[in-house]
């Protein structure tokens, strides 16, 4: 009997193949995160949204204590936005040369509802690079690369001005529709283009966390739903084909 590697599987290996050939490393890292590391670090304020029982599985009579000596909860991550902080860290400790050049995917955890488009497990990839020249250009440049090749196409990119408070300034990123090329269909909704992800250069507070000088370093980062992309390309309409198990939707790849 021939067997299947299901698609979420397929599509990892093809973004770490992408990434790879451009110089960057694939990490990965725990699922079961201390709250310093999924939120401290990374800018998110105390009182942020993200942090509500409604939004996060925090594990209950788990703490720990961050590198300032302060207690601190575990959550299933949230991001692999966790891996920024872990892999600077180990930069840092290791006394290893920039540039730093990393991609980050894996499963995270959101406490929502699940439905079409929605599921409490999904993946990500995150994306960071830092050194004494990182810039937005070289992050186009990036994006676009990586869009081009999991696609098959060539793409452009486009970013809007966002917030996020990891990342300033920040963007939300839109790719050219890879199925009409901007003209209009109904997988981009007749606009050309496909809201995609969110990107931007690392707040100097995130660099500070890892251990980074930010006035001597820059870095930019990216990030984006895996699931999405192997949906968008693939034509499904229900992310939880991904993870009902079924073997007629593995049997396909």
């Amino acid at each position: 009997m021939t067997g299947h590697l299901h698609p979420i599987t397929l599509a990892i290996a093809r973004i770490s193949d992408i990434f790879s050939k451009m110089g960057f490393d694939t990490v990965d890292g725990p699922e079961l995160e201390d709250e310093w590391h999924n939120f401290d670090a990374l800018n998110i304020a105390k009182d942020h949204p993200s942090r509500d029982m409604q939004d996060t599985f925090w594990i209950k009579n788990k703490k720990g204590t961050d590198k300032y000596g302060e207690e601190t909860g575990y959550v299933l991550r949230t991001h692999t936005s966790n891996m920024q902080i872990r892999t600077m860290e180990k930069y840092v400790a290791e006394g290893r040369s920039f540039p730093l050049a990393i991609c980050c995917p894996g499963k995270v955890f959101r406490n929502e509802a699940t439905d079409a488009t929605h599921e409490a497990q999904f993946h990500q990839v995150e994306m960071l690079y830092v050194s004494k020249d990182a810039s937005l250009a070289m992050m186009i440049g990036v994006i676009e690369k990586f869009f081009s090749d999991f696609f098959g196409t060539d793409l452009v990119i486009r970013l809007r001005s966002s917030y996020f408070p990891f990342v300033e300034p920040g963007n939300e990123v839109d790719m050219q529709c890879f199925k009409c090329k901007g003209n209009g269909c109904n997988i981009c909704k007749q606009t050309g283009w496909i809201e995609i992800g969110g990107a931007g250069m690392v707040h100097p507070k995130v660099l500070e966390a890892g251990g980074i000088n930010p006035r001597e370093y820059r870095g930019f980062a990216f990030g984006c739903g895996i699931d999405r992309m192997i949906m968008l390309k693939y034509g499904l309409d229900d992310i939880r084909l991904l993870y009902s198990g079924d073997l007629r939707v593995v049997n396909q790849f």
